[in-house]
């Protein structure tokens, strides 16, 4: 009997905690970056080798501070991101410049990892293709 109180009491108590805990956080000021991205997928399509690797990943810092990306990195070396260091404002816009190496021939995935300040964490993209041979 006083076991089955006692653990009563206890996950009363415990489920008092999670449930306040929230509005604590509700009513707070905190302002966070937000990233949106236009698109998280970049499809190439079928191009022809040594062709133009370059695309665009275009976002919108959509959140009520300011946004900085701090890494972008590609799973592996045939995929070159640049991306400005600079912070994005809420409300203004921004890209990420990817370049994939266009002399390997094939179909290939890769993702480019997004470190930021952004709500959410890390934001995964991916950019895919497929390359044929240039007659």
């Amino acid at each position: 009997m006083k076991r089955t109180l006692s653990i009563t009491i206890l996950l009363v108590l415990t489920l008092t905690f999670f449930n306040a805990a929230p509005a604590k956080f509700e009513n707070s000021n905190l302002k966070v970056a937000v990233i949106k991205f236009k698109t998280e997928v970049v499809d190439y399509g079928t191009i022809t080798q040594n062709s133009d690797g370059t695309r665009l990943f275009t976002f919108t810092n959509t959140g009520d501070a300011p946004l900085l990306i701090t890494n972008v990195k590609a799973s592996c070396g045939c995929t070159v991101p640049t991306y400005s260091k600079t912070p994005i404002l809420p409300g203004e816009s921004g890209a990420l410049n990817i370049k994939y190496d266009t002399k390997r021939l094939g179909s290939f995935t890769k993702t480019v990892t997004v470190t930021s300040n952004a709500q959410g964490g890390n934001k995964i993209l991916k950019i895919k293709g497929n390359i044929i041979a240039a007659n």
